[in-house]
């Protein structure tokens, strides 16, 4: 099924015709229904995660996790032939990478409060999971819960906030200062910086607030060297949150000291091999996922006067990656929408809450059922700035180029 089209078009009339002239009709502003609305349309136990199913998803995926760690660092390095032993590296890197997906999607949903009803096991195991993964846990709730507060916002949310088309007239480092449209259409130089912003996307945007809105920090005093995730003073977060923030260092500070006496005890290459390139994997799948869910031909973002929770939420589109997407990554591909409208409901229920909010949010939902992966390329190359809508007032639409 094809993402619904929701933007209003302008529609001559002939209606009156008193003084000669042909007049337009107003613009058709899209109806929104209200948030109480969609709310009351989800079974009541859509809202109930239970400790024992959610932990059981925990115990999966660190029993794929550690069975296949376990078996690659038995069974690869006794590999005669480079080949094959360098391929079985690879296959490890790649499958560990899904697996550990997985894992940092539970850590999300305890971040979300979905997890339990129980909001300290919730910190307690999200905290775990996410140091496990090189992830500063509070640092990321925050500023992750404040994207979804203003999903959709041009100035306050906090991921992939686009140009607008008066930007990219402006020189930046991206573009080495050169004119953005110079090399737009150039295959290779577009290949190069998808692979830079899936390589180093998630790590940009822990140190510098990459891709977040002007408005996105709560203090408005700090420097661009001042926005870093894992700094307790950063202009990022409240001050109250600061304590937070040093806890999440904590547990990356244990988690990087475990990985020193892995590689005195098994040696760099090991460690690597078996950490490091799942790392990148996982952070890709991150970056992947988040792009594609907010960035599309027919989603719509707005400015600061007609922005509102529910035009947010359903500023996002739900996308399908098959079995991976379904079974390893706990359906966030493809129940994302029904997520940034209720993030409390559980992953497990998302689809039965999907259905039940379809009669309601009507041709507001999107969904892109094409290639996953295909679409990233695609996307990458077709939404490059936002412009006024004319047609819907307060509504950017994506610009052609």
């Amino acid at each position: 099924m094809a993402v619904t089209q929701t933007a209003t078009r302008r529609r001559a009339s002939t209606a009156a015709k008193a003084n000669g002239k042909l007049e337009l009709e107003a613009p058709k502003v899209p109806v929104y229904p209200d948030i109480q609305t969609i709310r009351d349309a989800i079974p009541a136990h859509c809202f109930q995660p239970t400790v024992l199913r959610s932990m059981s998803y925990v115990f999966r995926d660190l029993a794929l996790i550690f069975s296949l760690g376990w078996a690659a660092f038995t069974y690869i390095p006794a590999m005669d032939n480079v080949w094959l032993r360098t391929g079985a590296w690879l296959a490890y890197g790649y499958l560990q990478g899904l697996f550990c997906t997985g894992l940092w999607i539970l850590a999300h949903e305890c971040g979300h409060g979905s997890f339990s009803l129980h909001q300290t096991f919730n910190d307690v195991v999200g905290w775990a999971a996410h140091s496990f993964l090189m992830v500063p846990y509070f640092s990321w709730k925050f500023s992750h819960h404040r994207h979804h507060r203003f999903t959709g916002h041009m100035e306050k949310d906090m991921a992939f906030v686009p140009q607008l088309k008066e930007d990219r007239e402006r020189p930046r480092l991206a573009n080495l200062w050169m004119d953005a449209e110079l090399f737009e259409d150039v295959p290779i130089v577009q290949l190069g910086k998808l692979v830079a912003h899936q390589l180093a996307g998630w790590q940009m945007y822990l140190l510098f607030n990459v891709s977040a809105g002007p408005k996105s920090k709560q203090r408005q005093d700090g420097s661009w060297t001042r926005v870093s995730h894992f700094e307790p003073t950063s202009a990022v977060f409240r001050p109250s949150e600061a304590v937070y923030i040093a806890i999440s260092d904590v547990g990356l500070a244990i988690t990087a000291y475990g990985l020193y006496l892995a590689a005195q005890a098994v040696g760099w290459q090991t460690v690597c091999l078996m950490y490091l390139v799942p790392y990148m994997w996982v952070h890709h799948w991150l970056v992947a996922i988040t792009y594609l869910h907010h960035n599309h031909p027919d989603v719509p973002h707005f400015d600061a006067e007609s922005w509102t929770y529910v035009k947010g939420a359903l500023a996002t589109v739900d996308r399908d990656f098959g079995f991976v997407g379904r079974h390893l990554f706990h359906g966030i591909i493809d129940k994302h929408v029904i997520h940034h409208l209720f993030p409390r409901i559980p992953f497990y229920h998302a689809e039965e809450a999907t259905d039940a909010v379809m009669p309601v949010i009507k041709d507001h939902y999107h969904k892109e059922e094409r290639s996953f992966l295909g679409q990233l390329w695609s996307t990458w190359n077709t939404c490059k700035y936002v412009e006024a809508d004319p047609a819907v007032p307060g509504t950017l639409k994506w610009g052609k180029n």
